[in-house]
């Protein structure tokens, strides 16, 4: 399926407050905010519908799993750009995050060669942004 007919995707995730949520969505990654509540918030995450539900007490744990020399924290989620997308946020996480695993390009020269980034929101909730030269080409690459 051609990467603009893909429908968008729907995620929830737990944050330990809604301010700081709003803050790091909105103002850090540019997300759009939708509809919200005293205890969620819909946010637009480039097309897909990302809500943060407030958990008292809430903070993210991980495991980690070796990819290409990157201990990679498990579970996380993100968008799949394309790569001058994908070097925009790298620029603008720059000095606001504190990445997990620095932007760089993993599996040079193979199929699905991608750049990647990680970083934690501020209720530690992992985040991977990657970026392909041709997405629909490389995405699922083997």
């Amino acid at each position: 399926m051609p990467r603009m007919m893909r429908p968008p995707f729907h995620l929830a995730i737990p944050v330990r407050s809604i301010p700081e949520a709003r803050a790091f969505y909105g103002d850090v990654i540019g997300c759009r905010e939708g509809r919200s509540a005293e205890r969620w918030v819909d946010l637009d995450l480039y097309g897909h519908q990302l809500v943060v539900h407030l958990v008292d007490g809430y903070q993210g744990r991980h495991a980690h799993n070796p990819v290409d020399g990157d201990a990679v924290p498990i579970p996380h989620f993100g968008v799949v750009l394309a790569m001058a997308e994908w070097e925009r946020l790298a620029e603008r996480l720059r000095g606001h995050v504190d990445f997990v695993i620095e932007p760089h390009v993993r599996f040079q020269g193979e199929p699905g060669e991608q750049a990647t980034m990680f970083f934690l929101d501020p209720s530690g909730n992992a985040l991977e942004f990657k970026g392909f030269q041709d997405v629909d080409g490389q995405l699922f690459a083997t």
